[in-house]
């Protein structure tokens, strides 16, 4: 059978970190024979050769090719290339993984939309990936229309016959940047580019050492050297104009007015930042028209403009103020309605922790020259940003904490400006409500909150919360499309989470009153502290000293709008002489089913059924129970005190 993709690793000293690696792609939903991968060892002198020998041994999927180190990724990448017999190529670094589903779906999309690049949405762990050019799936993407040019690294899947018509490969030697040259040419020749974006395709993963290649500290003069090589495709297949500007950008806003902003500048040592502020310099002045810079966003014109005027110092206290910036968003209202969860907030920026003014009656004008000093660098900022409210926008997304796959969620907001003082001030405030459907969400587990902010030159990510204790929002756990879900405020940050397919404690049921349960005659009912939409089905399950049996039962949706009737026949006649323990499965068709106890229980005898309090342990129990909590005490603080003593 034809291989449909082929999967180059470049491998180098990876060491644990190929592991990820190795069983992701193992675990590929792909059938076995319908793809191949192909490890690329670039020299390694650690026991990694010997580990992709023994696994090429066992998984005839796993090839392993042996080659004096080259000094970087270019090579290796061409090599596997050479030696591929697929009909698409997907690279992916050793240290990082993919999705189980990953070739198989971005296979699927690349073929069904005749596309020669196919990118696969990413999630960072520890890194930062691109968020915007994810927002939806884009079949037929280009420069023009979607922000491509945001990502350029190489972890995508390419036609092999497009690389080999137009004789594209990767530049070779220790060098930089080499993905970049590689990735623009693609996009700028390919027929068509596919930007999968409703699964997490490819994970990157910052190792814990900070050993991976692109954390290194780079030299200034050899990176920007090869950043004019990806420069020069640009203005080999683009005319002067607008979409070469474009593209431009890119480089200017990423590579260079980036590193050159904030707590990313100011942590570096002065010698190394002025050596690469002279290197920057050199580019802007040299490869830069004023149309590069003029579409950039307010704080980053200035910092461009700064650059391009050679004023190192300017640009450090600059960079000295904007440290200080950051979004703060505030939790409204959490609550379920139809179905789905709505969450409302507001957000803003702040400066040194307090809200950011802007003036009342700023109009945009262009920066034809750099600002004189800082002082009006922050007032042009302040005014452009106040000028360009109207283009600002609050987004909520949902990032899962053990793979930090995000997600964004529908969101409706409004743009205030607030009065501060005698009016002459104003506060851009975002008031927003987002709707988030748990159907929407791929895995159980535990999503946290974040609010993405974009608002003059800023755009930037913050937790949903603080939220006080004594204002928060607590909804119930909800059972919706057969999921258990819980909103909750994490201790002791009191930020907005969600834990999907949570059990156990965590679901509330504790706070049932015994009160609200009524047995009468095979009928059992009772409030509960629950969410549903609708009818939902339910199990129940009684247990005695000897026997448990179960039964059907089902939530309601309470008349008065709070909780839900559970409701169930009783298997009375299964119901011997004796005391029976009730349980709750809130999520029946899970596998396997979790069932979690309630605060009462059931008395039988003689064929009738009524409520009763749930027993207490015997004696011997309660000193057992007692006695682990003890050793469990004991055992947190002496790890604790290893720790302090580490």
């Amino acid at each position: 059978m034809p291989v449909k993709v082929s999967v180059i690793v470049p491998v180098y000293n990876p060491g644990i970190y190929i592991e990820d690696c190795i069983a992701s792609l193992q675990r590929q939903s792909l059938p076995p024979e319908e793809y191949e991968v192909i490890f690329v060892d670039d020299g390694s002198t650690d026991e990694t050769p010997a580990r992709l020998d023994a696994l090429a041994a066992e998984d005839p999927r796993m090839k392993v090719i042996h080659q004096e180190n080259s000094g970087w990724s270019g090579k290796p990448r061409n090599v596997g290339i050479e030696a591929s017999r697929g009909e698409f190529v997907m690279f992916v670094d050793n240290d990082d993984y993919l999705g189980d589903e990953a070739l198989e779906r971005m296979y699927d999309y690349g073929v069904a939309n005749g596309a020669d690049v196919v990118v696969g949405k990413m999630a960072g762990k520890g890194r930062g990936v691109p968020v915007e050019l994810f927002r939806r799936n884009h079949p037929r993407a280009t420069v023009e229309n979607a922000p491509l040019i945001d990502s350029l690294t190489p972890h995508k899947m390419f036609r092999r016959a497009f690389l080999d018509r137009i004789g594209l490969r990767f530049p070779e030697g220790r060098r930089r940047l080499e993905d970049h040259v590689f990735i623009a040419e693609a996009y700028l020749r390919a027929e068509n580019v596919s930007v999968l974006s409703d699964y997490v395709c490819y994970y990157h993963l910052r190792r814990e050492d900070g050993s991976n290649a692109g954390f290194e500290r780079f030299d200034p003069v050899g990176y920007f050297k090869n950043l004019r090589e990806a420069l020069d495709v640009v203005e080999r297949y683009t005319e002067p104009g607008p979409v070469r500007d474009k593209l431009f950008r890119r480089w200017l806003r990423v590579e260079m007015v980036e590193r050159l902003r904030a707590r990313r500048l100011l942590k570096l040592p002065d010698d190394y930042r002025r050596e690469l502020f002279t290197e920057i310099h050199e580019v802007v002045v040299e490869r830069f028209g004023p149309g590069v810079a003029a579409g950039l966003q307010p704080t980053q014109q200035v910092v461009a403009a700064l650059t391009a005027a050679d004023r190192y110092d300017d640009v450090v206290a600059f960079a000295q103020w904007e440290a200080g910036v950051a979004p703060k968003a505030a939790p409204g209202h959490v609550e379920w309605r139809d179905g789905s969860l709505s969450v409302g907030f507001t957000a803003e920026y702040t400066s040194g922790g307090e809200p950011m003014t802007f003036p009342a009656d700023a109009e945009a004008t262009p920066l034809d020259d750099a600002p004189k000093d800082v002082s009006e660098a922050v007032e042009w900022v302040a005014a452009q940003t106040a000028a360009r409210f109207g283009q600002a926008t609050a987004d909520l997304l949902l990032r899962e904490r053990s793979s930090a796959a995000q997600y964004f969620q529908p969101v409706r907001f409004t743009r205030e400006t607030v009065p501060v003082g005698d009016g002459e001030e104003v506060r851009l405030v975002l008031r927003a409500t987002a709707t988030v459907d748990p159907a929407d969400l791929p895995k159980d587990g535990v999503w946290d909150a974040l609010v993405r902010v974009k608002l003059g030159g800023w755009t930037k990510e913050c937790r949903l919360g603080p939220a006080p204790r004594e204002s928060r929002p607590t909804p119930d756990v909800g059972v919706v499309g057969g999921r258990t879900v819980l909103p909750y405020w994490t201790d002791p940050h009191g930020n907005l989470s969600l834990d999907l397919g949570v059990r156990g404690k965590r679901l509330g049921l504790g706070r049932v009153q015994q009160s609200g349960v009524t047995v009468s005659g095979d009928r059992v009912r009772a409030l509960l502290p629950v969410y549903v939409p609708g009818e939902t089905e339910v199990r129940l399950r009684f247990v005695s000293a000897q026997q448990i049996s179960e039964a059907p039962g089902t939530l309601s949706p309470a008349a008065d709008g709070t909780g839900a009737v559970l409701a169930a026949a009783l298997p009375v006649e299964n119901l011997a002489r004796g005391v029976w323990r009730v349980a709750l499965c809130l999520a029946p068709d899970a596998a396997p089913p979790l069932y979690t106890g309630l605060p009462f229980a059931l008395r039988s005898a003689g064929g009738r059924v009524e409520v009763a309090p749930v027993p207490r342990p015997g004696l011997a129990l309660r000193v057992a129970r007692r006695a682990r909590r003890v050793v469990g005490t004991v055992r947190r603080k002496v790890s604790r005190n290893r720790i302090g003593g580490q």
